[in-house]
């Protein structure tokens, strides 16, 4: 059987390593990133993949930088014949690629050559994409640019966030793997170079990011914190004060004249804005700063209070 390492660290990675371990192949090692502080109480947390790798029984190695480390000497001593990669999150060296009998792959969750980098997910829901997909490709030096082996596709409904995309997307990574594998093991599956015409980048978000933009419409503001739902999450600012959104609603059928910001309408459960182009978005749920996440009638009935019509959020 193909002796395989695993490399992730998401939740995202976990169904893809479940599956290659239920279908018989040989995980002789699982690499991970090493635990982390997790919550205002710092607890250190392992991640996803090593609680499933430790299910599992199999071995876990959390190198801090996997470049000239102890844990990357272990998989050359390993010998694999494929190293798997599903958002591991970090570079690997050219030097590592050239271990494995069979190379390299990584299970990408976009459509390259659409969306390189460690946030493809979001800047799909972002940007008001229709679909998005998952990609099986060759490892190389340069970021998320090696030749394709597979493609798989999935619509992006306006119900989805980040959240919902990545499990989806995890479980059509595994079965696409899961179907490829053989062909590549036997040697029998082509592979297509990306157009590099066609490249676009979906570097980390930034705080600059997460902060709403009033002056784009009420369904651009949606994809917005859709996109960033339930990480990092969307916010604009009051008095000086952040609020996180957390739910919203385009109001197709209604518009307003007043300018982007502006409250518009406050009821008992009822809080819209202005957006740009004249157009209305319904805040459903948001976190004001020191409390909890909360619908908007809870709000209006504590902090948000004091809020009247005709007052602007945003810087």
């Amino acid at each position: 059987m193909t002796k395989i390492v695993f490399m992730g660290t998401p939740a995202f990675s976990v169904p893809i390593l479940k599956g290659l371990a239920e279908t018989g192949y040989e995980i002789q090692a699982v690499v991970t990133q090493p635990d982390r502080p997790v919550g205002r109480k710092h607890v250190l947390t392992p991640p996803p993949v090593k609680v499933a790798a430790l299910e599992l029984g199999l071995e876990v190695l959390q190198p801090e930088k996997i470049s000239g480390s102890p844990e990357m000497a272990r998989i050359a001593e390993l010998a694999p014949d494929l190293i798997v990669t599903a958002a591991f999150g970090q570079f690997l060296p050219e030097k590592l690629l050239q271990v494995p009998r069979l190379g390299a792959i990584n299970v990408h969750a976009s459509l390259l050559p659409k969306y390189r980098g460690g946030a493809p997910v979001h800047y799909a829901i972002i940007n008001g994409d229709a679909e998005t997909g998952v990609t099986i490709m060759e490892m190389i030096k340069k970021m998320d640019a090696g030749a394709i082996f597979a493609q798989d596709r999935l619509p992006i409904t306006p119900q989805d966030d980040v959240g919902t995309m990545f499990d989806k997307l995890s479980l059509l990574g595994r079965e696409l793997l899961l179907a490829t594998l053989p062909k590549l093991i036997a040697g029998e599956l082509e592979k297509t170079p990306q157009n590099e015409a066609e490249v676009t980048f979906s570097p980390n978000i930034t705080r600059e990011q997460e902060a709403v933009d009033w002056q784009k419409t009420a369904t651009q503001v949606d994809c917005q914190v859709r996109g960033m739902r339930p990480w990092p999450i969307a916010f604009t600012t009051y008095e000086g004060t952040r609020w996180k959104l957390w739910d919203v609603t385009p109001l197709p059928e209604e518009s307003t004249e007043a300018a982007p910001g502006t409250i518009i309408k406050k009821a008992k459960k009822q809080l819209w804005l202005a957006c740009g182009e004249g157009t209305v978005l319904a805040i459903n749920e948001l976190q004001p700063a020191g409390k909890g996440r909360q619908a908007v009638a809870e709000f209006l009935n504590g902090v948000g209070q004091h809020i009247a019509l005709g007052q602007k959020v945003g810087d």
